[in-house]
């Protein structure tokens, strides 16, 4: 294995612990953490209180391994500008997440009002990282959908335009949530895992689908 391809394996593998790590650590936060309801709250409430430099590493650790997976895309497909830059801008969105920490909502942590009257600074540049994640992620789905499409890789084109499609979905459903909309607030939080869970997961597989296509002598 000569080093160009021992670089491009460990950009890939970058990838395949990205979406992995962010969930199951949001997982055991959302499990453990007093007062907090995962059905209810969102995943970046986590990183309000004393424990909540956790899930802001969260968002640092798994920003960062998406920017080097977008470089492994980048270095793997030819050609792959545009979907290596969105998917290096979503993990630019998810290290702004982790500097800027969200207002409260939904009545977390305790004694906070279900909507904040008036946003704070950090709170209003958490918001708008967060959308390079949540329309940008669900954007690379799609593009990659055509790409397999065009391959002829049909199963993969299906799989990657419901994940974008899934995605979105339950982001916009989430959002209805934590706008205390009647009927959505209480499940607002599992809406936004599904979100989630739709594009991480999808692009743990996709990394770890490459890696595997990798010639044998990159293996």
């Amino acid at each position: 294995m000569n080093s160009n391809n021992k670089i491009e394996k460990t950009l890939l593998t970058c990838g395949v612990l990205a979406g992995p790590l962010f969930i199951v650590t949001f997982l055991i936060e959302g499990a453990t953490r007093a007062d907090y309801n995962p059905l209810r709250h969102p995943v970046s409430s986590l990183a309000l209180g004393n424990l909540g430099w956790i899930q802001a590493v969260n968002f640092l650790i798994t920003g960062l391994l998406l920017i080097v997976f977008a470089v492994g895309l980048w270095r793997t497909l030819q050609p792959a500008f545009w979907r290596s830059f969105l998917v290096g801008l979503v993990g630019i969105g998810l290290i702004g997440a982790g500097l800027f920490v969200t207002d409260p909502v939904s009545g977390y942590p305790p004694g906070t009002s279900l909507m904040m009257a008036e946003y704070s600074t950090a709170g209003r540049i958490h918001d708008l990282f967060s959308i390079l994640t949540f329309l940008g992620l669900p954007l690379t789905c799609l593009m990659f959908g055509f790409r397999f499409l065009r391959a002829r890789k049909y199963g993969w084109a299906v799989y990657s335009a419901g994940s974008g499609i899934a995605m979105f979905v339950f982001f916009v459903l989430a959002s209805m949530g934590f706008s205390q909309i009647p009927g959505y607030t209480d499940l607002a939080g599992l809406f936004q895992r599904l979100s989630i869970v739709s594009g991480l997961g999808w692009i743990s597989l996709l990394a770890f689908h490459m890696l595997n296509s990798l010639p044998r002598g990159s293996q």
